[in-house]
């Protein structure tokens, strides 16, 4: 059964507009060269040089790098919301993918890289547009070939809304 909306587009008020900027990616990539992972990352936090372009896009920042451990934060708007109202799943997942994936860059040597191979994520509560959100993403296991790492995601009150676990490929750049 097909169900028709009754509304019509003069009916949803005028649409809403968002403006994305961002730098050139290849001067986060430039800002690695003899750098370690956690050097790298620190400099990012510090503002050293622009944030990577999906942060820029998402509107999250690097709050804090340690070994094995970073920090995320940001206030989804209502342009990243689903068609339930709340925010989409798929932002959820890029900052938990982030996150797992920075814990482990934190733990890398100078000329070494990862990527992620996969990323296991579950959503606990629905959090919608407005809410700021803290990420902290952690090393499980380093490795020289493969390393795993894990993430939540919490709202103000701490309350945990989102976690992942994740393996990254580590390789020689």
């Amino acid at each position: 059964m097909t169900t028709q909306s009754t509304q019509t587009p003069e009916a949803w008020g005028e649409p809403r507009s968002k403006t994305v900027t961002w730098h050139d990616p290849q001067l986060v990539v430039a800002a690695r060269e003899g750098l370690s992972g956690l050097e790298h990352l620190r400099a990012w936090a510090g503002g050293a040089f622009p944030s990577a372009p999906i942060s820029q896009l998402m509107g999250f920042t690097m709050a804090g790098a340690e070994e094995g451990e970073v920090r995320f934060e940001g206030t989804p708007d209502e342009s990243v919301c689903n068609p339930m109202g709340a925010v989409h799943g798929g932002l959820m997942c890029t900052l938990l993918d982030s996150a797992t994936g920075c814990a482990v860059q934190s733990t890398l040597p100078v000329g070494v890289g990862y990527t992620s191979v996969e990323i296991k994520v579950s959503y606990l509560r629905p959090v919608f547009a407005g809410t700021p959100l803290s990420t902290r993403g952690w090393v499980v296991k380093p490795g020289r070939r493969m390393a795993f790492a894990e993430a939540d995601i919490r709202d103000p009150q701490g309350k945990v809304v989102a976690t992942a676990s994740s393996s990254c490929l580590v390789f020689e750049l």
